[in-house]
């Protein structure tokens, strides 16, 4: 499957730090996980799985399955916990219950040139990428120094987390080139309509 016949690449985007938070960025700036092609496309190209395995069993339930899960990270990454909000403690358990199905299995196989490439060893099951899913959450979460890192990008309407790993935890936008650029873009009308003002 071409991924241009699936998806502009840019739609698509990797860039937050955690597959988990990759999950989350499907929303925005509208729904990704509409079909189980561009569910593919995603599942390929966020490492889930590696390049070229076969995902021909996923059929119309899987979307479902993975906005299922998304909401729920949604809830518990924007939410700060507190005792008796029953919204943040279903989805906890939803995730928990999620990552205790066996993840896929990868085993190192040699490829074409003799190198050891990653392949997994069954077709994975939309229940094992779930809880791939849901256990790098578990960990996100569960992670003080990783929790104190998760950022919401100062672009204008932008609603993605990432995991801030720069220097000096100093990086504003969930990528210099889109939200990153806008800004520069927007600041410099800005300065532009005011010296037309002047």
């Amino acid at each position: 499957m071409a991924l241009g016949t699936v998806t502009a690449p840019h739609e698509l985007r990797f860039d937050t730090g955690r597959i988990c938070l990759d999950l989350l960025a499907t929303t925005h700036p509208e729904e990704r996980l509409g079909s189980v092609d561009v569910l593919s496309a995603w599942i390929t190209g966020s490492g889930l799985v590696p390049a070229g395995t076969p995902l021909a069993h996923a059929d119309g339930a899987w979307p479902v399955a993975f906005r299922e899960l998304r909401g729920h990270l949604a809830r518990l990454v924007h939410v700060r916990p507190a005792p008796g909000n029953a919204a943040y403690d279903l989805a906890l358990t939803r995730v928990n219950e999620i990552a205790r199905a066996a993840p896929p299995t990868p085993r190192a196989v040699p490829g074409d040139d003799g190198a050891l490439v990653r392949r997994l060893e069954t077709p994975p099951g939309c229940a094992a990428l779930l809880a791939a899913i849901a256990r790098d959450a578990v960990d996100l979460l569960t992670d003080p120094h990783a929790r104190a890192c998760l950022r919401q990008c100062e672009g204008d309407n932008c609603p993605i987390v990432y995991l801030d790993t720069s220097r000096g935890r100093r990086r504003r936008w969930c990528s210099s080139e889109v939200c990153g650029n806008r800004e520069r873009v927007a600041r410099h009308r800005r300065r532009a309509a005011a010296l037309t003002r002047a």
